[in-house]
This record gives structure tokens, sequence and C-alpha cells, in this order.
């Protein structure tokens, strides 16, 4: 217990807070007010769980981060993968659902850290990632469209409901389309100007005035989605009885969304002081801002593209600043409660719509495009599947595909060479296909030998069929793992030597590998190898097993 205790202590910010964190703070604040709304009319719940949910994330997780600019907020891609895991959840009970989803998915990150599993996240292929967002943005796009239009559009998908606006105009609520273009404008407009800071608060000002002095009575309000509560907001335990499989489900992969993400934001926004970010740090204050939100009754938050940015751009130097942005948001939730309701819920959509046209980066897509073949089929491939299957399924298969070009990259940057020997020098040259009669092929790898590197190895190894007492001497210096399957690989060729009187040398092997590739182990699979360990000397070994090897081919020859 103690020691939980000093590491909590140590994670509490120890930076001195400056002025500059106090007023950064403020536009931060400003700004997670439509961004969280409209994160909550995502997710298809009342927009104070998105409002909650901002104060609560910044507030508690901006306490345990390592990437001091961070602000763990809400995001587009949660709150859309959080809607997707409750579709089948019946509207009165969505919000209790969703609160357990956002404790459950925050367990599920402490849980990450505390298993140190933050390495793992480079293994999600940019590329991937990449078509994941694309889609992302592109069903916030098509989702929105009946919000900002006031069409009450049927659809499975989001693209569907896009297509149902377009082929039915006459459905179009002229007040509800002027409202949203106009915030639209206005979130265009602004920010080339000096008021980009405030240009979301602008873009829910002006036409929710103009919406009062018109009486555009047409147009939906967020008061119409749920009641806002008023005065200071408290803590809740979250019903429990609610816990299904598939809740549990939505919320791992809520998880992955949010972590995967934030480990993108730690990479964009490096630490003002110079040191590095700790994935699993990080992942940790992610989970305490998602418990946090689900006690006050909000949604899933994860670190914030734009947050971020908006911190850094507002003159954030620590810490502290995000702190500060979930103290302004509880500050405006107490004073302004009754104004938010009367926010129209197009102006809403027009902060999602520009929100996700503004996350799309040509220069990444086209320089993914440009990567290679199998670059443009993830891409593609993820997109697609973003955009037509439920976000909780693309995520799952994303990862999927992830692992698969993993290890097809593996397999496919493998690379054979032989080495001759020249005096007391290697010298590469290309390697043979087949074995000649008492033959000495010394061979190196470049790349990895797991999995499908092994076996790519097994079919590039020189054959040595019809060949009369061959030796092979395969370079292992600098491998200290090796898996079963390239033990596999090497037994089957050590026997397809033995069957031509041959014998197949090992150089360079680490202390690790052979205390593992035991006399015993090999000869109950009656294996014949010669073994020689690497030395301090570069080369040694396998000049050492090439020496051997010529003394054994003259006495067979």
């Amino acid at each position: 217990m103690e020691g939980l205790s000093r590491r909590l202590r140590a994670a509490l910010p120890r930076d001195r807070m400056t002025r500059a964190d106090v007023v950064a703070g403020l536009p931060g604040a400003v700004g997670s007010v439509p961004d969280g709304m409209a994160a909550g009319v995502l997710a298809g719940v009342s927009p104070v769980a998105g409002l909650y949910a901002s104060m609560a994330g910044p507030l508690f997780g901006g306490l345990a981060t390592s990437t001091q600019l961070m602000v763990i907020s809400t995001t587009s891609a949660s709150a859309l993968a959080a809607g997707s895991a409750l579709s089948d959840v019946a509207a009165e009970d969505r919000a209790s659902a969703l609160v357990l989803l956002t404790l459950i998915a925050g367990v599920v990150m402490i849980a990450a850290a505390a298993l140190r599993l933050g390495r793992y996240t480079r293994f999600v292929s940019h590329s991937v990632m990449t078509g994941f967002l694309l889609g992302i943005a592109a069903n916030i796009v098509f989702g929105q469209l009946p919000d900002l239009t006031g069409v009450s559009a049927r659809g499975d998908v989001a693209a569907g409901k896009a297509v149902y606006v377009v082929t039915h105009p006459g459905e179009i609520d002229v007040p509800s389309l002027v409202t949203g273009t106009l915030a639209i404008a206005l979130l265009v407009g602004l920010a080339r100007t000096r008021l980009r800071l405030i240009a979301s608060l602008g873009a829910l000002v002006v036409p929710t005035l103009l919406v009062l002095a018109a009486g555009w009575d047409s147009v939906r309000r967020v008061s119409d989605a749920g009641a806002i509560p008023s005065g200071f907001p408290l803590p809740h335990l979250p019903d429990i009885t609610a816990i299904s499989p598939s809740l549990i489900g939505g919320a791992a992969a809520v998880a992955v969304i949010v972590l995967v993400q934030g480990a993108g934001v730690a990479d964009a926004a490096p630490n003002p002081n110079g040191r590095r970010s700790q994935a699993n740090r990080d992942f940790t204050a992610q989970g305490v801002g998602n418990v946090a939100a689900a006690l006050f009754r909000g949604m899933p938050v994860g670190g914030s593209v734009g947050q971020t940015a908006l911190n850094s751009a507002a003159g954030a130097r620590t810490r502290w600043a995000a702190i500060w942005s979930g103290v302004w948001i509880l500050a405006i939730l107490v004073a302004f409660a009754g104004v938010v309701g009367r926010v129209p819920m197009p102006t809403l959509a027009a902060v999602l719509i520009v929100a996700a046209i503004g996350s799309l980066d040509p220069t990444r897509v086209s320089a993914i495009w440009s990567s290679g073949f199998t670059s443009r089929v993830a891409l593609a491939v993820t997109f697609l599947a973003t955009l037509l299957l439920p976000v909780t399924a693309a995520v799952g298969f994303g990862v999927a595909l992830s692992l698969l070009l993993q290890l097809n990259q593996e397999a496919m940057d493998l690379k054979v060479v032989r080495l001759r020997v020249d005096g007391d020098r290697l010298v590469e040259e290309v390697p043979p296909k087949r074995l000649s009669d008492n033959e000495i092929v010394i061979l190196d790898v470049y790349g990895s030998l797991f999995y499908a590197g092994a076996r790519t190895l097994q079919a590039r190894l020189p054959d040595p069929a019809g060949a009369h007492a061959p030796a092979v001497i395969l370079r292992l210096r600098g491998r200290t793992t090796a898996s079963a399957t390239f033990l596999t690989v090497v037994a089957d060729y050590a026997h397809r030597l033995d069957a031509s009187a041959g014998r197949l040398y090992l150089s360079g092997v680490d202390q690790g590998i052979r205390a593992l590739w035991t006399d015993e182990l090999l000869t109950a699979q009656g294996v014949s190898v010669e073994f020689f360990e690497a030395t301090p000397t570069v080369g040694e070994s396998t000049l050492l097993a090439h020496a051997e090897a010529r003394v054994r081919t003259r006495e067979a020859g």
C-alpha cells in the first residue's frame, strides 16, 4: 500500500504552476464546451455527458500525464466508437450504459499500463491508423448531415443517412440549414483571424442568438436531447447491473482507440523540457480520466489532438494548463448551465463537420499512398471497413490487419547473403540456389527470424538435394532469442543436409540460445548441428566454423 501511495505521489505534477498555464487553460475550456457537447451528440446521448467528460478528463487525468501538454478530453473517434458499441441499447438505457462503458474502458487502460503494454502501440500500422481516422472523419461528416439540415434521416450507416438527405431535399428544414451554415462560416472565418481561439464559442453564440431572435421553433435545441442539470456536478456510482459481454467488448475497443490515438498525440506534442513521454504513464492518466468521467456521468475521453494543439497554441508550459482547463469548464457548467440548453443542434453538427474535415491530412495520405502497394491496401481497406462496419468491428479488423502487415513485412524484409572468406575478411555475395559436392557456404541473414521470417528463410536456403557432403554455416551473431518456428526450420534443414552426408554449422550463437537449444533437446529430435558461440571478435566464430567445415569436407572427399 505504501508503494502504491509512493507511485501516486511521484505521478502528481511537480512542475511549478505559472500564470501562463492558468491563462492557457481558459481558451481550451471555451473550445471544449462545443467540442464536448458535440461528442455527446456523436455518441447518441445528451450533450451534457460530453460536457461532464470534458471537465473530468483534463482535471483528473491531467494530474498524471507524462506528456505535459496533452489534454485528456472527448474525442470524435472514441465518441463514435462508444455510440457504435451502444447501438443496440434502448434509448432510455443508453446514458447509464455509456457511463458503465466509460468506467470499464478506464479500468482496461489502467490494467494495460500495469502490464506495461505501452510498447505495443508501435505495432499498429501507420497506414491502418490513418485509414481508420479517415473513415472516422467521413462517418462524422455523413452522420451529421441530418442534424445540420434538420432531416430525420433513415439508414443503417452514416453514409446511408447522408444519401437519404441528398435524395430527399424536400425534407430539409431551411432554418436549421441556415443555422448550421452560419456556424460553419463562423468556424472557418474566425479561424483565420486573431479570434481563432474563440472561434468555436462564436459559432455557438451567434447562431443561438439568431434562432432566439427569429423565433425558429423548428430548429432542435440541446435541451431537446435531454435536461441540462444546474449547479455543481456531483459524482455518482455507475449502475453495474447493466454490464454485458457486448458492453465489455465495446469498452475494450474504445480503450484501444484511445490509447493508440493518445500515443500519436504524445509523438506530436513533445515535452517543452525535453523529457521523453512514457507511454504506460500516459495510459494510466487516460485511464484515470475515464474513471473520473464515468463517476461524473460522462463519456470516454483520451488524448485529444485538437485540444492539445489549442493548449500549446495558447501558451501552456506544464501539465497545470490542462488541469486548469478542467477547472474553467467546471466554472462554466456551474454559471451557464441554463444557457447550454438553448444551443441549436445544427451548430454542434457544424462543429463536428468542420473538425472532421480539419483532421484530414492530405500530405500524410499522399505519403502513405506513395509508399507502395501494401501501404495502399492497408489504407484503403481500413477506410472502407470503418465506413461500412460498426466502429468496434473496424477496430478489431484494423488491429488484425496491423499484425498481418507486421508479419508480412518481417517476411518481405528478410534477406539472405553469402559470405565468402577472403583471407581474414568476409565478403558478401549472392547465395546459390543449390549446393554442390563438398561445397562450403556461409550464410548471413538480415531481418526478423520470428514466425513468417523463419519460414521465408526456409524457402531461401540453398537446396542440398543431389549434393555430396556439403556444409552450410548459418551466422546468427546479434540474435539473442530464437522462436520455436526457427528451431523447426533449423532442424528440418539439418536433416536435409544429413541426408546428403553434409553438416549444418551455427556460428555467432548467443549464450542464451545455446542454453535453450541443449544437446538433449537436439538429440531427441535427431538433429546434428555444430555450435560456435559468439566471441568479442566479430567474425571469429564464423571463421572457426569455416576451418572445421574445410577439414570435414576434405575427409569426406
